[in-house]
């Protein structure tokens, strides 16, 4: 009998890979996208990216049969209560989304209580990096807020500066600009840093906050795009686009909602905006385009016009969400075949998701690198403007985040990166000087004219008042202990909105 188990022993483990291609899989997907087109993440956004993956991972893996159901997102609670209802029966192998934070936090506890795997284009804030134990069977497809924030301490780092003004708009709802700031406030402890929050709602009053803050080299924003043109417009009347301050805004999602650097608006103030907008330069994704990509974006345009969408026109654009959720499905099929080909079946959702992270694979626009924690590593580009006169940007540096490098493109200037109080002196402190007599405002000459005016001092009272004797006693001031003020953004309610599966 034994000498008929060794050779089928050896069949398996020779042929396991073709057996596994042959087996078909019904996999069943769940999938939580919000109808609302006014997300950018919307169904009718986002389903064709998944359809046309799903087609794709056929000839790859023709024994992977998916089964995917499309669920509504919104409102918040919706999608976990879906989750538990649908999971009475038959539980998903994998859940795609959701995509905000408030939603996404309820079922990915819940599925990580079950095991099961959850890939999601969204979730990108600071709470999610927490894979331990409430979020542990979570991947995130798309690069977090602090991955983002890498990319402005790389370059603090790079051009030696000390401190940073972040400017929040917070619509107190979906909150997406207080979650990508807060990445880069969480990252930058080695810095000065301060906050000031915009409400959507409230008066605008940037001149005073500005005023308040008048010792920060770097201004980092997150607004809608005419808020941002709000602001800068009120930065150039406070004489303040001169070079001696850095101007940011972070646009992930390639969309106006996030002010995207477009100054035009055909009015009165367009002139002004655009030499506002010299100073503004923008953080965005890295843009990496192959060919693939090119067909892989015509065929969503052409999915969404027969849909026949008239309420949404950009519908047929390819942004971050869009990409993500296709290789949220080719990041899945890859570790199932991995996870099977070593014995486990697609229902041991830890051991999938295991092999899902730290790694690297080919998504549809480039390669995607997954670190050891299960977040997308990021590449970004900064844009600026180069040319003043037509009011044209182009990307001048990227960062890539797997190295932590820099690569400057042809269009990159070193001076419109280099803050000009540092190279010249203030006009306050040529005023100084023009009254001093050109003696300066240097700590050395300081301690030279108090010299001189004590030595004068002494003898005026030497000559007049010989009858007395003076005894001068210099007293030392003790040194105060600094006191290091500790910056903390108010702890934002994921966990309290949200109870725990």
């Amino acid at each position: 009998m034994a000498r008929f188990i060794e050779p089928f022993l050896f069949f398996l483990v020779i042929f396991n890979p073709v057996l596994t291609n042959s087996l078909t899989e019904e996999i069943e997907v769940l999938v939580f996208l919000p109808q609302n087109n006014s997300f950018l993440f919307s169904h009718a956004r986002v389903a064709p990216a998944i359809r046309y993956a799903q087609d794709r991972l056929k000839a790859e893996y023709p024994g992977f049969h998916f089964n995917i159901h499309f669920e509504n997102s919104d409102p918040a609670n919706h999608a976990l209560f879906t989750l538990a209802d649908r999971s009475c029966g038959q539980k998903p192998d994998l859940i795609l989304g959701p995509v905000r934070e408030y939603e996404a936090a309820g079922v990915v506890r819940l599925a990580s209580h079950w095991e099961i795997p959850v890939i999601s284009a969204g979730a990108l804030a600071t709470a999610f990096k927490n894979k331990e134990t409430e979020y542990s069977h979570l991947t995130r497809i798309a690069p977090s807020y602090v991955k983002m924030a890498e990319t402005f301490t790389a370059m603090f780092e790079h051009f030696t500066w000390k401190s940073a003004l972040l400017l929040i708009e917070d619509d107190m709802k979906e909150r997406d600009c207080y979650f990508t700031l807060e990445g880069v406030f969480h990252l930058m402890d080695d810095y000065d840093v301060k906050v000031e929050i915009i409400y959507e709602q409230g008066p605008l009053k940037i001149e005073d906050k500005f005023k308040n803050h008048q010792d920060i080299e770097v201004v980092i924003m997150c607004a809608g795009a005419d808020r941002i043109r709000e602001i800068m417009l009120a930065a150039h009347r406070l004489q303040l686009t001169n070079g001696s301050y850095m101007f940011f805004n972070v646009d992930l999602f390639n969309a106006s909602s996030y002010g995207n650097g477009s100054w035009r608006r055909e009015d009165e103030f367009d002139n002004d905006a655009r030499q506002a907008y010299a100073s503004l330069n923008t953080v965005t994704l890295l843009r990496t385009v192959k060919p693939e990509y090119e067909n892989f974006s015509m065929e969503m345009k052409r999915s969404i016009e027969e849909l026949g969408l008239y309420d949404c026109n950009d519908c047929g654009n390819v942004n971050m969400f869009v990409e993500g959720f296709h290789d949220a499905m080719v990041l899945y099929a890859i570790a199932l075949h991995e996870g099977m080909k070593n014995g486990y079946s697609r229902t041991n959702g830890t051991e999938i998701t295991s092999h899902m992270w730290n790694r690297t694979f080919e998504g549809i626009a480039g390669q995607v690198s997954i670190d050891v924690n299960g977040d997308r590593v990021g590449d970004f580009s900064l844009m600026a403007m180069t040319n003043i006169e037509a009011g044209s940007y182009e990307v001048v540096v990227n960062y890539f985040g797997k190295n932590k490098t820099f690569q400057l493109l042809p269009a990159f200037n070193s001076d419109h990166f280099t803050l000009k109080r540092r190279q010249e002196v203030s006009p306050k402190e040529k005023e100084v000087e023009n009254h001093s007599c050109g003696l300066g405002v240097s700590a050395l000459t300081g301690v030279t004219v108090g010299a001189v005016l004590g030595a004068v001092i002494l003898i005026a009272f030497y000559f007049f008042r010989k009858n007395y004797r003076i005894t001068i006693q210099r007293r030392t001031r003790g040194e105060v202990p600094e006191s290091v003020k500790h910056h903390q953004l108010r702890e934002d309610s994921i966990r309290s909105n949200f109870s725990a599966a």
